[in-house]
């Protein structure tokens, strides 16, 4: 059965990497028959969360910006990929701060199952991933129906365009396919 599949791609430099990662699983998976959309964070307005749990009743958040409309994508969608660069052994702040503003989905009837976070570092070691991926377990620890399926790590490209070639876009290519 085709599924909904949402990539949402938090590198704010054009031509990135992590993007390049984010096309390979979504051509995949777009192989596969699945349905797919990449949002970008590029130019987009995503304010802090203000912890005020609000969202936690109406399951809307207080603030009126663009997180708002790409929380609401990553419920409706049966899968989730985070793409992203890793910053100091960590998720890049532009995508804590989306995940922090996904709050609202909580409490909601969400329809994501598998996450999968795409991951790329000017780091070559396995290593340097590991924060990322503690970061986005961490999210989907609360989510009990969810489950990070995959981690895709694309390590030693610093330079937009240093993905060519890298064993990581097949990698990410195969999972984008064999999406179930």
């Amino acid at each position: 059965m085709p599924k909904n599949v949402l990539i949402v791609t938090a590198s704010l430099r054009a031509g990135s990497n992590s993007d390049t990662l984010a096309k390979a699983f979504a051509k995949g998976a777009r192989e596969a028959g699945h349905t797919v959309e990449i949002v970008s964070l590029k130019g987009k307005a995503i304010s802090f969360c203000q912890g005020c749990l609000a969202c936690q009743k109406t399951q809307k958040c207080v603030l009126a910006d663009d997180a708002v409309s790409i929380a609401e994508k990553i419920g409706h969608a049966d899968v989730v990929a985070f793409a992203g660069p890793v910053y100091y052994y960590g998720l890049a702040g532009q995508l804590k701060t989306l995940l922090d503003r996904c709050n609202p989905l909580y409490s909601s009837d969400y329809a994501f199952r598998s996450i999968y976070l795409l991951a790329t570092a000017a780091e070559a070691e396995e290593t340097a991933v590991e924060g990322s991926v503690k970061g986005i377990q961490g999210w989907v620890d609360c989510f009990e129906k969810a489950e990070l399926s995959d981690t895709i790590f694309a390590g030693g490209v610093t330079d937009a365009g240093e993905m060519e070639g890298h064993p990581a876009l097949e990698k990410a290519y195969q999972a984008g396919k064999s999406i179930r």
